[in-house]
């Protein structure tokens, strides 16, 4: 048996569910997401990974600008489906749309509810220095993640992990989770538990003023800052000659100065206390270097210091 599913989902995180759920022989009758949005030097219109993924796919995209009007809901429930899936749309669904569907509205949330609920829940993770995550089905109440949780899958955040790296496993990953989940919502076996209100937290959308390296913290925490913020936006700081410069990948370092000195040919960094050894960098307008070929077209002489 299969499921007739509305999928709402913008970005290259939401992408393997969308391809799981169709591998599986679920319908998937349209696909909502959000409106292209200019990209590129020309500043043309780019539809989202979302909505190229179901171009590919040949399931109609519905890009409406809000879904609290009776012309959308109405919209929505002319497509006859038993439920929604809802990973990372970014739109608020309101109390009708969250009705229409005879079976409910199912997201897929990046994080171990109720820790790290809301907008960022991969960078905040890591940010924080959480040594586990992982990925929730939840069924969607009124609330910011806060509806009964379907079913769980937990990993262990390696120490110098990235978000980039992570928000591909756990996209991998909650693909997968949700396929089983709505296996077994069509089966009429799917078991719901109540989200805890104690030790919430709220991973808030990432703001620019956050993003610059404060080389006075523990090298842990500035470990945690540079690595919990790449690929994107970055975490960067001023180096003499070369400007601002983001910090993509980091690890411990060994040796202790001055926070922002450089303490040696191989781009380690002093903190507030300890150190930490730079991987990867990216000038402004360039593309990501390793330490190694960072360093053969910008030489950075030990006692310098980053800003």
């Amino acid at each position: 048996m299969a499921l007739r599913l509305v999928f709402m989902g913008t970005p290259d995180f939401a992408v393997p569910t969308l391809v799981e759920l169709v591998g599986a022989g679920h319908e998937v009758v349209a696909v909502y997401t959000r409106a292209p949005q200019p990209a590129g030097r020309g500043l043309a219109p780019r539809p989202s990974p979302i909505a190229r993924e179901a171009a590919q796919l040949k399931i109609p995209i519905c890009t409406p600008k809000t879904l609290k009007d009776t012309d959308a809901v109405n919209v929505i429930r002319a497509y006859g489906a038993n439920a929604a899936v809802v990973v990372a749309y970014g739109l608020i669904l309101p109390k009708p749309v969250l009705e229409a569907f005879p079976l409910g509205c199912f997201n897929l949330h990046a994080s171990l509810l109720p820790r790290w609920r809301g907008a960022a829940p991969i960078h905040r993770a890591i940010m924080a220095g959480d040594r586990e995550t992982g990925v929730m089905v939840m069924k969607m109440d009124e609330g910011l993640d806060t509806g009964p949780i379907a079913m769980a899958e937990r990993i262990a955040v390696a120490a110098d992990a990235t978000t980039g790296d992570l928000h591909d496993e756990l996209g991998r990953l909650g693909a997968k989770l949700m396929v089983v989940a709505l296996s077994a919502l069509d089966r009429g076996t799917l078991q719901l538990t109540p989200q805890s209100g104690a030790g919430a937290t709220y991973a808030n959308k990432i703001d620019k003023s956050e993003t610059r390296i404060d080389w006075t913290k523990p090298w842990q925490v500035v470990h945690d800052h540079c690595r919990g913020l790449s690929p994107f936006p970055g975490a960067w700081c001023e180096l003499s000659g070369a400007g601002r410069v983001k910090i993509l990948r980091t690890t411990k370092g060994t040796g202790a100065g001055p926070p922002g000195r450089v303490l040696d040919d191989n781009l380690t960094i002093a903190c507030g206390a300890g150190s930490v050894r730079l991987i990867e960098l990216q000038r402004a307008g360039g593309r990501p270097m390793r330490a190694v070929e960072f360093l053969r077209g910008m030489p950075v002489a030990p006692a310098s210091l980053l800003n």
